[in-house]
């Protein structure tokens, strides 16, 4: 049996073990087995211990539960009320107005839990209905936090770049400098639409509230600030050089306690909730990482991402059509799949394609992470539409229509990430050169 066949019988199967509602780590690890007990005489339950075993420890994985932990804390400090008073004042005057307390806070609250649904959820609570009661085109205050959202994904500290990093055995600390200026630049064509739509519907944006003075601004802020600078110094011991992802994950946890206390957010209740829910979440991702760990293994005993990176260079593609293939590949896959278990089912066959094609593994984490934002709004499994269909009250729709523009501006944000590599490796290499 050639390996075509074998890799699409493999496929088959992890469709319908999915399909039947089967664990994602626990489907791609029986699929792993079939492939090595089946297709190849290699010991598959040998393989098996070995794997986990040691794909479940190492100093990088000890980031991701800490970061998780750090978002969940601050998701129940009341951090979303907070969020819509401090930043309403500051961006009241932009064009668009209040629409952009959605862009920015979900930029603050991306940098606070590293995940796209925790943000979409955690500004829209608030925002939702505050923008609905003011005047705000409905769809627009959809759109703006369906794209926004996404932003939890690329902002660090970001759960996603960690599973890139583990997946691709690349440096979590450069990964995480090398988002910084996709996530603001991702912000910015987000407020510049916002600014463009806004100037040609007038009639769908509310008047200004009053012009507050700069001690006014300051005291409504005054409970965001502490947050702000929390985040500051989480990415700054990172860039800094002081502190290694883990160390800083730690930072970020107790400076997370500290802040709820100071709010009165912080109870046993709370404590215990936020410890479970990080547990949960940390568990699941790290289940998906061991079975993609061990499909992996399987995979390369069969030599299927050899031929599937000489069937891809047979084809003559030129980097930028590769490019194009994998955006298509990961937008259809994204129908399916969520992001944690796209980036660690794909990495192994996907990046040695694209390093033989001269792309920096650097980069390409960057890019495939800001697909994997596009996947967010992909129907039936774009985790944000499923948010905000629930938080609103809309149809899946009406939801998946709002979000369209700001899906369109990820792709453009693909592009200019294409065209000009530096927006991601600028950053990472000056901290390697320092």
């Amino acid at each position: 049996m050639d390996i075509l066949t074998i890799t699409a019988i493999l496929g088959a199967i992890l469709l319908l073990l999915l399909a039947g509602g089967l664990w994602i780590g626990a489907t791609l690890m029986v699929v792993g087995y079939i492939a090595l007990d089946i297709f190849s005489p290699a010991p598959a339950g040998s393989l098996l211990a070995t794997t986990l075993w040691d794909h479940s420890w190492g100093w990088a994985l000890t980031a991701l539960p800490l970061f998780v932990w750090m978002g969940e804390i601050l998701f129940r400090a009341r951090l979303s009320e907070d969020m819509f008073a401090g930043l309403a004042p500051w961006l009241d005057r932009l064009p668009g107005r209040l629409l952009h307390v959605n862009i920015v806070g979900c930029g603050v609250m991306a940098a606070v839990a590293g995940s796209s649904a925790v943000t979409a959820a955690t500004v829209g609570r608030m925002s939702l209905p505050e923008l609905k009661s003011r005047g705000y085109s409905e769809t627009m205050a959809i759109g703006t936090l369906a794209g926004s959202g996404t932003l939890g994904l690329l902002i660090p500290p970001s759960i996603m770049m960690i599973v890139y990093g583990i997946s691709a055995q690349q440096s979590i600390s450069r990964l995480f400098i090398a988002g910084i200026v996709p996530g603001l630049l991702i912000m910015g064509l987000f407020m510049g639409y916002v600014m463009i739509w806004s100037a040609f519907n007038r009639d769908k944006v509310p008047a200004a509230a009053e012009r507050l003075p700069l001690v006014e601004k300051l005291r409504r802020s005054r409970r965001l600030i502490p947050v702000m600078l929390l985040i500051f110094a989480v990415i700054g011991s990172i860039y800094g050089g002081y502190a290694t992802p883990t160390e800083a994950a730690t930072l970020g946890v107790f400076g997370a306690l500290g802040l709820a206390a100071l709010s009165d957010a912080l109870s046993w209740h709370t404590f215990t909730e936020s410890l479970l829910a990080a547990t949960r979440t940390s568990c699941m991702i790290i289940a998906i990482i061991l079975g993609a760990a061990f499909l992996s293994v399987g995979m390369a005993f069969l030599g299927i991402p050899v031929t599937l990176a000489e069937w891809v260079s047979g084809l003559g593609l030129s980097p930028g059509m590769l490019l194009a293939l994998l955006t298509l590949i990961y937008v259809v896959l994204g129908c399916f799949l969520e992001g944690a278990s796209m980036i660690v089912l794909t990495t192994s066959v996907a990046l040695p394609m694209v390093v033989a094609a001269g792309f920096d593994p650097i980069w390409f984490g960057i890019y495939l992470i800001v697909v994997v934002e596009m996947a967010q709004l992909t129907p039936p499994v774009g985790f944000n539409l499923f948010v905000l269909h629930g938080m609103s009250g809309r149809d899946m729709w009406t939801v998946t229509r709002a979000s369209l523009p700001f899906f369109a501006l990820l792709v453009l944000g693909v592009v200019l990430l294409a065209i000009f590599p530096g927006l991601a490796t600028y950053l990472p290499d000056l901290m390697l050169s320092r």
